[in-house]
C-alpha cells in the first residue's frame, strides 16, 4: 500500500489533477469500493468536473506563461489534493488516515520538486519544452492508473483472505 500512495503522491506533484480524476473514473466504475468518505467521488459530477480540470491542466502545463510548480499558490494546491488523495485512498484501503496523508504529501513533494528538476533537465537536452511536458502528463496519468490498479488488485487480495479465514474458522 505505501508504494502505491507514495506513487499517486508523486503524480499529483507533477500533475495536481490526474490522481483525484482517475480515482474519479475508478470510483465511478466500481473498480474501488466506496466508503462514508468518498461517496463524492462516485459520481458523473466529479468524474466530469475532475476530468475537465485535468484535461486543462495538461493544456496549461504546456504553455510558456505556466507558472512554476515551485511557486507557493501551485504547491500548496498540490499539497491539498495530495491531501484529498490520501484520505480517499486511505478511506478506500480501510487504513488510518495520517497515514495516507503523510505518505501522499511525500509523494507530492517528491513529484513537485523532483518532476521539475527532471524536466528542466529533459528539455534542456531535448532543446524544447512542449514534448517534455506531454510526456510528463502521459506519465502522471500512467502512473495514477498503475497505482490505482494495484491498490484494486491488493483490496481484491484482503477480501479473498477475509473469505477464506471465514470459511476455516467454520469448517
Amino acid at each position: 500500500m505505501m508504494l502505491w500512495m507514495i506513487l499517486l503522491g508523486v503524480a499529483t506533484g507533477m500533475r495536481t489533477m490526474t490522481p483525484i480524476a482517475a480515482i474519479c473514473w475508478f470510483m465511478w466504475f466500481a473498480l474501488l469500493p466506496v466508503t462514508g468518505l468518498t461517496y463524492w467521488t462516485a459520481s458523473f459530477v466529479a468524474v466530469l468536473v475532475f476530468t475537465v480540470f485535468a484535461l486543462g491542466e495538461y493544456y496549461g502545463d504546456t504553455l510558456a506563461t505556466a507558472p512554476s510548480r515551485k511557486n507557493a499558490l501551485p504547491l500548496v494546491s498540490r499539497l491539498v489534493f495530495g491531501v484529498l488523495v490520501g484520505v480517499i485512498v486511505a478511506s478506500t484501503y480501510g487504513e488510518p488516515l495520517a497515514g495516507g496523508i503523510l505518505l501522499t504529501v511525500m509523494g507530492v513533494l517528491i513529484g513537485a520538486f523532483g518532476g521539475y528538476r527532471a524536466r528542466m533537465y529533459f528539455a534542456d537536452k531535448v532543446g524544447r519544452d512542449f514534448p517534455v511536458a506531454v510526456c510528463e502528463s502521459a506519465l502522471a496519468l500512467g502512473m495514477s492508473v498503475a497505482a490505482l490498479v494495484r491498490i484494486r488488485v491488493d483490496i481484491l487480495r484482503q477480501a479473498h483472505q477475509a473469505v477464506v479465514q471465514v470459511f476455516q474458522r467454520v469448517s
